[in-house]
C-alpha cells in the first residue's frame, strides 16, 4: 500500500488549509483596485508569451528572410531564454526593494520597444543582438506579474488565481498564433506585422498599470519607514542586510526551487517552442493547419491550468502537479503517433492540458515557499534560471530531428515526433520526482510578511504587528495575529 502513504504525504497539512469561506462569497469580497492589479499582472504575462512567440510561430518565414535553417533560427530563442535570469534578478531586486509598479512599468516598456525593434531588423545578426536584449527585458516580467497579481488578493483565492494568471502564458501564445495565422499572410510586411502587435500589446499593458496604485503592503512598508525616519541610504543598507541574511537561511531552498522550474520550463518548452515546425515537418501539414493545431493546444492549456489552480487550494500544491504530470505521460502516445489532423490537435489539446496544468499551480507554489520578503526577486530568479538551464529545448529537438528520421509522403524528414516524445517523457518523470520530495506551504499568509526594506523582514517570522480592528480589544487582535504567526511559523522550509 506504498502510493496511498505517498499520496497521503503529498496532502496539505491541517492547519495549512484556507479559511473555510466559500469561494464565492471571498470573490464578492474584492475591490476594483484588486480585480485591476491581478488583472494587471495577468496582462504583462500574457504579452510577455505574445513576445516569445512570435519567434516560434515565424522558425519558417525567419529562415527565408535570413537564408537560415532551422537550427540557426532557433539561436535566437535559446539567447533569450538564457538571459532571462539577468533581467529576473535586476527587475526582481528592484521590485522588492522599491516597489512593484514601476519596476514592472519600466520592464514593459522595455520590451515593447525591443519588440518594435525586432520587426525592424534585416539581417540575422541585428535579429539576435535584439533578441539577446530583448531576454534580459522579458526575464523581469514573470516574477513582478505574479507578486503583482497574488499578494493584494486573499488567501483562499490564491490557487484559482495562480491558475488563470499562469494560462495568461496559453493566452498569449493563442493570441500570436491567431495574429499569424490572420494577419501575417494578409499583410506585406509578413512575419514582422506579428512583432509589432506584440509591441503595441506592451506599450497597453504598462499603460494599465499605470493607471493603477502601488501594492498596498508597500505603501504601509513605506509609510512605517516614514514616520520612523528612515532614509532613503537606510533603506538600501537594511534591503542589502535582509538579502544576505536570507540567502544564508535559505540557500536549498533556492538551489530546489531552481531544479524543480528546470524541469517545468523543460516540460513547457519542449512541447511548445518546435510544436508548428514538428507538425510542418514530421507530420506534412500546412502551416495554416499546424498553427490551428496550436490555438486547439493552447484551449487545452487554458483549461487546466484554471482546474488545476482552483483544486490546489482544496488538495495541496503538490498532489495538484502530481496528478496533472501523470496525465501528460498517458498522453504522450495521442502527442506523437496520429498522422491525421483530428487525433493530433486532440494529443495537443490533452498534453497541454496536462503540461499547463501543473504550470497553473506554479505561481502559488512559488510565492508560497519564497522567503516572504523577497517574493519578486526569488520566484522570478528560479523560475529564469530554470529557464536558462532549459534554453536549448529548441535546439535539443532540432539536433534531434537531424539524427533521427522518418519517411513522409514519400521523402526523408527529421522525427521531430519521437524526439519530443522522448524528451518529454523524461522530464516529466523528473518533474514527477522532484515534486514528490519537495516541501509545500500551502495557505500561506506571506502579505502579513514584514518587507525586505524593513529591519528584520529576512526572517521567517518577522510579521507585521495589526492594528486593532473596530470594535474589538487589543487582547483579542494580538490574540489573531499570533494563531496566524502560529501557522506560518511551520513552514515547509526544513531541508529539502
Amino acid at each position: 500500500m506504498q502510493v496511498p502513504r505517498v499520496i497521503a504525504s503529498l496532502a496539505p497539512r491541517r492547519e495549512r488549509r484556507t479559511e473555510g469561506r466559500p469561494l464565492l462569497e471571498v470573490l464578492r469580497t474584492i475591490t476594483w483596485v484588486q480585480w485591476g492589479l491581478f488583472f494587471s499582472g495577468w496582462l504583462a504575462w500574457t504579452c510577455d508569451a505574445v513576445d516569445f512567440f512570435s519567434v516560434s510561430l515565424s522558425v519558417d518565414n525567419l529562415r527565408k528572410q535570413f537564408g537560415k535553417d532551422t537550427h540557426t533560427i532557433t539561436t535566437a530563442i535559446t539567447l533569450t531564454l538564457l538571459l532571462r535570469s539577468a533581467g529576473a534578478v535586476i527587475f526582481g531586486i528592484l521590485s522588492d526593494r522599491y516597489g512593484r509598479k514601476w519596476p514592472l512599468i519600466w520592464n514593459m516598456l522595455m520590451v515593447a520597444v525591443l519588440e518594435l525593434g525586432s520587426g525592424f531588423v534585416n539581417n540575422y545578426t541585428a535579429f539576435l543582438g535584439v533578441r539577446a536584449i530583448f531576454g534580459i527585458a522579458m526575464g523581469g516580467i514573470w516574477g513582478l506579474a505574479a507578486s503583482t497579481a497574488l499578494e493584494n488578493l486573499p488567501v483562499e483565492t490564491r490557487g484559482l488565481a495562480s491558475g488563470v494568471l499562469q494560462q495568461g502564458y496559453a493566452v498569449g501564445y493563442l493570441i500570436a498564433a491567431v495574429v499569424n495565422l490572420k494577419l501575417v499572410p494578409a499583410v506585406s510586411v509578413s512575419w514582422r506585422a506579428l512583432f509589432w502587435t506584440a509591441s503595441g500589446m506592451s506599450f497597453f499593458a504598462a499603460f494599465i498599470r499605470l493607471l493603477l496604485p502601488e501594492s498596498e503592503i508597500f505603501i504601509r512598508a513605506k509609510k512605517a519607514q516614514l514616520e520612523s525616519g528612515h532614509s532613503t541610504k537606510n533603506r538600501t543598507k537594511i534591503f542589502l542586510h535582509e538579502t544576505k541574511e536570507m540567502l544564508k537561511q535559505h540557500w536549498l531552498l533556492c538551489i530546489y526551487a531552481v531544479l524543480l522550474m528546470t524541469g517545468f520550463n523543460f516540460l513547457s518548452h519542449g512541447s511548445q517552442d518546435l510544436y508548428p515546425t514538428y507538425l510542418t515537418t514530421s507530420k506534412g501539414f500546412t502551416s495554416h493547419n499546424a498553427t490551428v493545431a496550436t490555438i486547439i493546444g493552447n484551449c487545452g492549456a487554458i483549461a487546466g491550468g484554471a482546474i488545476a489552480g482552483w483544486v490546489s487550494q482544496y488538495i495541496g500544491r503538490r498532489l495538484t502537479i502530481v496528478i496533472f504530470v501523470l496525465l501528460i505521460g498517458a498522453f504522450i502516445p495521442l502527442w506523437i503517433l496520429p498522422s491525421g489532423f483530428g487525433p493530433l490537435a486532440a494529443g495537443a489539446f490533452c498534453i497541454q492540458f496536462g503540461v499547463q496544468g501543473a504550470w497553473g499551480v506554479i505561481p502559488i507554489q512559488l510565492a508560497e515557499l519564497s522567503p516572504p520578503a523577497f517574493r519578486a526577486t526569488f520566484p522570478g530568479v528560479a523560475y529564469q534560471l530554470g529557464n536558462m538551464v532549459s534554453s536549448a529545448s529548441a535546439q535539443i529537438e532540432a539536433t534531434g530531428g537531424d539524427n533521427l528520421k522518418t519517411i513522409v509522403n514519400g521523402k526523408e524528414v527529421q522525427d521531430y515526433a519521437s524526439v519530443q516524445g522522448i524528451l518529454i517523457g523524461v522530464v516529466a518523470a523528473f518533474v514527477l520526482v522532484i515534486t514528490i520530495i519537495g516541501p509545500e506551504n500551502h495557505s500561506s499568509r506571506f502579505e502579513k510578511h514584514k518587507l525586505a526594506i524593513e529591519e528584520g523582514g529576512g526572517r521567517d517570522d518577522a510579521f507585521v504587528e495589526e492594528e486593532p480592528r473596530a470594535g474589538t480589544s487589543d487582547e483579542k487582535n494580538i490574540e489573531d495575529t499570533a494563531s496566524i504567526q502560529e501557522v506560518d511559523e511551520k513552514r515547509s522550509h526544513e531541508e529539502v
